[in-house]
């Protein structure tokens, strides 16, 4: 009789063999390389005049050549009130290496660009930022939340709404049982 330790790798050999290839994951749509050029600057010239002095304030060239390291960019951003990570903004800087990142300069003309898209990319939120914001409230994993659960963090977290926004904002979103379909409910309010 021939052992069957030998007969079991052959099975399993044959049954991997035997299996669908596992399918590619779809590639993701590659993000488009950042143009400061196509942002228009829609700063007051008083804003301007603020950019100006505190940017100032980050020149550490010998003869104050308005120019600051990109390692410096994020910096000045952050003291303008704005917190981009730091992956917003290696897209905005061309992905620079730790190197460019010490050494390449950059002038005040040159930075308004960068800190207009920061500005403008931090006043607006994806549909998936929303979703998955309101994914933590769903207990029980089936798309829905608990109104009064809802209304609670609109009214007492972030930016509050007061009732009455609230109640505007949730008016025909429950169910019988009290319940709101997040998905639903942020395609509704982005949709208004």
């Amino acid at each position: 009789m021939a052992p069957k330790k030998k007969e079991e790798p052959k099975a399993a050999a044959a049954a991997a063999a035997a299996a669908p290839p596992k399918p590619q994951e779809p590639e993701r749509p590659k993000t488009p390389a950042f143009d400061p050029a196509a942002i228009p600057l829609e700063f007051t010239p008083e804003q301007m005049e603020d950019f100006k002095d505190a940017f100032q304030l980050f020149d550490r060239t010998p003869a104050n050549e308005m120019k600051i390291t990109y390692a410096q960019c994020g910096d000045l951003i952050r003291a303008l009130g704005q917190n981009p990570t730091n992956t917003e903004m290696m897209y905005v800087l061309g992905k620079p290496t730790p190197e460019e990142m010490q050494s390449k300069m950059l002038d005040f003309e040159q930075f308004l660009p960068l800190h207009q898209h920061i500005c403008k990319a931090k006043n607006r939120g994806t549909y998936e930022d929303f979703v998955e914001g309101l994914r933590v409230f769903d207990k029980e994993g089936n798309g829905t939340v608990m109104g009064a659960e809802l209304r609670h963090v609109l009214a007492t977290l972030g930016e509050k709404l007061r009732e009455d926004e609230v109640e505007q904002l949730m008016q025909n979103q429950e169910d019988a049982n009290g319940c709101i379909n997040y998905e639903a409910f942020v395609k509704y309010i982005m949709a208004s």
